[in-house]
């Protein structure tokens, strides 16, 4: 029998291959494709709408650091709104820190947040946290109500397309803006600098973001199965800023477990390569 492969285009002219077991679920929600594969080398991964959102080996990077460097600006964090999110992973970290009192999670499609329960529980452990409640709705919908409520709001999105397209729009950020306390945080991920499509998406939010928050930076990690490996985050401010403000010492004695995330590496991911700082510069 010939091996089974998933193949996804990161561009025309590229192809990532996985090479896969096995195909353990595929279904057609309200709002997009969902599959779930099984592979040798990346353990099961999640795929929506023909893209890899997660794959059990790396998600640990992702995950790590959309949450962490927040946390390590502001430690004293109670309420968070996650928008997105649906596989786990973010809640689960933030689920690491006992100071946290509240996570709202807004994802649009019920059908992941079951999907991953059943098939990738490593992740979706994170919904068992009695500090979680889930709202299956409109992010931008539900951000547009709220009103100087959050200390932290992560956008863990999908690409700029389908049901993530809202999230990347002015109007989405001065939402977050408003939904934040004086010393709010929003984190968002920020798509990759590398490749032409992902690097006009990723310039695109960044200028939306820098329109609604004072202050405005971006922050990069290695991610092998995402397009290029080189990932970049969002970290949005109304006073915070994540370099200045960063509380390394204090974060360290709270014990928290990471396999990626520390605070030297916090300082680290700040400083950017010449031609991603040059794009974001122009804006």
């Amino acid at each position: 029998m010939d091996d089974l492969w998933y193949s996804e285009y990161h561009t025309p002219n590229v192809k990532f291959s996985l090479k896969v077991t096995q195909q353990m679920h595929h279904e057609k929600s309200e709002y997009q494709l969902i599959s779930v594969f099984d592979s040798p080398e990346f353990g099961r991964f999640l795929t929506l709408d023909g893209i890899m959102m997660l794959t059990e080996r790396d998600e640990f990077i992702y995950h790590e650091m959309i949450t962490h460097p927040a946390m390590s600006v502001n430690p004293e964090i109670k309420n968070v709104l996650v928008i997105g999110a649906g596989d786990g992973g973010v809640v689960r970290e933030l689920g690491k820190y006992s100071g946290i009192e509240n996570i709202d999670v807004v994802e649009i499609d019920e059908r992941v947040v079951a999907v991953c329960k059943k098939y990738l529980p490593k992740t979706a452990c994170g919904f068992k946290d009695p500090r979680v409640h889930l709202h299956f709705q409109d992010g931008l919908k539900f951000v547009r109500r709220v009103i100087n409520k959050y200390e932290l709001i992560i956008v863990d999105s999908t690409d700029p397309f389908g049901p993530g397209e809202v999230l990347f729009t002015k109007e989405f950020y001065g939402n977050c803006y408003n939904a934040l306390t004086e010393k709010g945080i929003l984190i968002n991920q920020h798509e990759s600098p590398f490749y032409k499509e992902d690097a006009k998406a990723m310039v695109s939010a960044h200028r939306c973001i820098a329109h609604a928050f004072p202050i405005s930076s971006v922050y990069q990690a290695h991610i092998p199965t995402y397009p290029s490996g080189h990932w970049l985050f969002g970290f949005a401010s109304k006073k915070l800023h994540p370099i200045e403000g960063a509380k390394g010492d204090e974060w360290k004695k709270l014990g928290i477990n990471t396999r990626y995330y520390n605070p030297q590496l916090h300082l680290g991911a700040f400083g950017l390569p010449t031609y991603v700082k040059e794009m974001l510069q122009d804006e």
